[in-house]
């Protein structure tokens, strides 16, 4: 009986498990909430095929071709659409272009704050087809204004629709938008759509100066019928250097918003496989329904004043769309555990139901396993690394096979906790064992409750616990029942925690599974009635043989395929000051493409101000000389060179001689420019611009650039060591190279400059 009681806790532990995720996402059999509302997937899934035909980065023809089909959709609905073209600049790491915004207007009956529907239409260079990042979010703003206008209902708030350009660039098109568009200061709240991946759940995030309860209490308001949100993202998010379009909303135009983004499947994010049969319909069910139910609840709502004094603790919670209570309950509810525990210890002496002796060699195992967990998911990606040195060169971390070692790694971290704790199987009085987990779990709730009230919800696993170690205390139940009873009373410890297990190692990375690591361990202390029986050695024989199995379909599966493919990269980078020439590749790992270059006479390492910025900093891991190809380079005209006072200024005009894709300028020495301008648009606002050393400015060739003006001054007496790359994506196509084209089982690797001519010259001036 004892051996039923233990299957049917694993049942519930995976039917709670397999609920708490069903709830953060619908299902398409739950479409007919959408169909009620006038939104057809259908008509926003052709959207997405529409936009996603080809690549439309910045600069690309194809990119002129998706603008026009949007512009082309809002006309349709009767809208005007204005294209705003203006050159922005980025505030934080002077990147630039000439953007090209798709702005609409539905007029509202009244003349309060607007509400703004936004998303962005550029793909990232220069491979990426962004049917996710951000079609999905396009097309479903298409779709839902054209069922909204179905209606015939004139809204209260005007509602503005800004298609954002050049978001993947620096948040440009945003930039661009708060800056200078005199519709920017109407807005009252953004509603923003995105992806990082193409498909799993898609969070609600907040965007806020100020706290959030009101914006929480309005979107919970609008019912929408699937969000899935916590606050702990929304602490380490106002923590963190945020990069989204509504960022620079806030930051900019102090105007409040909301994200709706999805990061499931991450590794096709800024890929060619991004593409329209990839993309997770149930997420875009998701994404849809978070629009039409914002959409029709904030278009007649008050939006003139939505900043708050109080932040407000939320999360997905059983029977509960979201549960939230304020952050001023964090220290209350923390007090109210530590003397709930207290008084729970006192009475466990005097019954006799816990030992000083056992509830100190209760912390024994529990913080072995907090650490053994951690340690041993970290070094054993480590491992999996060294032995799949492939991997390396999926740069966002996250692998193909990445959930199964998902599962592999929680099973290996239960096989590890079941054999620490088998050790302490002999305690009679499994409360003992309870002890230590609890305190652990205060001493992490004040802590909480100091610097990160987002996770005030870590409270809530405390009190389950401690109504266990109650019932232990002072009821003698059979013990069949108890492990059930205690297994029922975990379930909100399991809903709210199985979904961050599989989040954090998705989001960041594969390299911080170990975090995964660590919150099994915790949960499982609080859970140790469930787990730690006498006579379980089948949970440790299962466990082992599921961790094994996993890893071992993850190995079977860690190759590449046509679905799955290869990212691979080769540059050809010129220098036209000294006349010498290289090939470059950013991969760790040799395949039969880059092999055609790179031989055994490649020499491991970079290149000097050859490589170009990039997301994560990636270096060339091999380069190798090769026949300079005297391939053109920019023309650049001084406009004026003239010395006032102890001033320098300059004007410079570069003019290509070829397709550009962009120009990178890097100084070799400390740099300080003032009222530094490019094509008229002020960097940095026209204050004064240092750089040490390095990149700054990246200027990317939009469709409408004929040529780059820029402008500065500094003092007459400094050295100007300005070397200019230029870099067009076209490699593969030019004359002058024959390399063979990539098989069917890779793609361009994303994040870096590839399939790239890079031309470097110093500027003479």
């Amino acid at each position: 009986m004892k051996k039923i009681s233990s299957v049917l806790s694993i049942l519930i532990i995976l039917g709670v498990i397999s609920w708490s995720f069903s709830d953060l996402k619908p299902s398409l059999q739950k479409e007919k909430s959408l169909t009620k509302e006038g939104f057809s997937t259908i008509n926003a899934l052709e959207h997405v095929k529409n936009i996603s035909l080809k690549q439309h980065y910045v600069g690309s023809k194809e990119h002129k071709n998706v603008q026009k089909y949007i512009a082309e959709e809002l006309n349709k609905m009767g809208l005007e659409t204005e294209i705003q073209v203006q050159t922005a600049v980025n505030k934080k790491w002077f990147a630039a272009t000439t953007v090209q915004n798709i702005i609409a207007k539905i007029k509202g009956s009244e003349n309060g704050k607007a509400l703004m529907l936004l998303s962005h239409y550029d793909s990232n260079p220069h491979s990426s087809l962004g049917a996710s990042d951000a079609g999905s979010g396009v097309a479903t703003i298409l779709e839902g204004v054209r069922a909204f206008l179905s209606k015939n209902k004139t809204p209260k708030n005007d509602i503005i629709i800004l298609i954002s350009d050049a978001e993947e660039l620096g948040l440009l098109g945003a930039q661009a938008f708060v800056d200078l568009h005199p519709w920017a200061k109407e807005i009252g709240l953004v509603l923003n759509f995105e992806a990082r991946g193409s498909g799993g759940p898609s969070y609600m995030l907040m965007e806020t100066n100020g706290k959030n309860s009101k914006l929480l209490s309005e979107f919970l308001a609008a019912k929408p019928n699937f969000p899935a949100a916590n606050s702990l993202m929304y602490s380490i998010y106002k923590k963190l250097p945020n990069d989204t379009d509504l960022t620079v909303f806030r930051e900019s135009g102090n105007i409040n918003g909301f994200n709706f983004a999805f990061i499931g499947d991450h590794f096709d994010y800024h890929t060619g496989q991004d593409s329209y049969e990839r993309l997770d319909r149930e997420t875009l069910l998701q994404q849809a329904d978070y629009l039409t139910t914002t959409l029709n609840y904030f278009a007649f709502s008050d939006l003139e004043n939505l900043d708050s004094k109080e932040d407000f603790v939320y999360l997905n919670f059983p029977f509960s769309k979201l549960l939230t209570y304020s952050f001023s309950w964090v220290t209350p509810l923390l007090i109210i555990a530590i003397i709930l525990f207290m008084i729970l210890i006192f009475f466990g002496f005097s019954l006799n139901k816990i030992s000083l002796k056992n509830v100190l060699k209760g912390f024994l195992p529990f913080l072995t396993s907090i650490i053994l967990c951690g340690l041993v998911s970290f070094g054993l990606w480590k491992l999996i690394l060294l032995l799949h040195p492939q991997y390396n060169d999926i740069l966002h971390g996250f692998t193909y096979n990445g959930y199964l070692y998902i599962i592999a790694f929680v099973f290996l971290n239960l096989s590890i906790l079941l054999k620490i704790y088998k050790y302490f199987s002999q305690e009679e009085k499994t409360a003992n064992l309870l002890i230590a987990p609890i305190f652990i779990w205060l001493v992490i709730n004040f802590f909480i409750s100091s610097y990160l009230k987002g996770a005030g919800f870590f409270i809530i696993p405390v009190f389950c616990a401690l109504f266990i170690l109650m019932i232990a205390i002072f009821m003698n139940i059979e013990e069949r029942s108890k492990r059930i009873l205690f297994t029922l009373l975990s379930i909100p410890t399991i809903y709210i925690f199985a979904p961050l297990v599989k989040m954090f190692p998705v989001g960041l990375g594969l390299k911080n599974v170990f975090i995964s690591g660590v919150l099994i361990a915790l949960v499982f202390g609080l859970m140790i009635f469930t787990f730690n029986q006498k006579k379980a050695s089948w949970m440790l024989k299962l466990s082992s043989l599921l961790t094994i199995i996993f890893f071992g379909i993850a190995t079977y599966n860690s190759g590449f395929s046509i679905d799955n493919k290869k990212p691979n990269s080769i540059v050809y980078i010129q220098n036209s000051d000294n006349k010498t020439a290289y090939f470059g590749t950013y991969d760790t790992t040799l395949d039969k493409y880059t092999k055609q270059i790179f031989n055994k006479s490649a020499i491991k390492g970079g290149i000097n101000s050859a490589e170009t910025k990039s997301k994560y900093n990636t270096r060339f891991a091999y380069h190798k000389k090769t026949d300079y190809k005297d391939i053109p380079s920019s023309t650049i005209n001084i406009d004026f060179d003239t010395i006032i006072g102890n001033k320098r200024l300059l004007e410079l005009e570069i003019v290509p001689n070829r397709k550009i894709n962009k120009f990178e300028f890097i100084t070799d020495n400390k740099l300080t420019l003032n009222q530094f301008k490019v094509n008229d648009a002020l960097v940095n606002n026209g204050k004064k611009y240092t750089v040490e050393k390095g990149t700054f400015l990246i200027y990317y060739m939009a469709n409408s650039d004929k040529s780059v003006t820029i402008s500065f001054s500094i003092y007459k007496d400094d050295e100007l060591n300005i070397i200019l790359n230029e870099i067009s994506y076209d490699l593969l196509e030019n004359q002058n190279f024959s390399i063979n084209p990539r098989s069917e089982e890779m793609m361009p690797m994303p994040f870096v400059t590839n399939d790239a001519i890079i031309i470097s010259k110093k500027l003479k001036i």
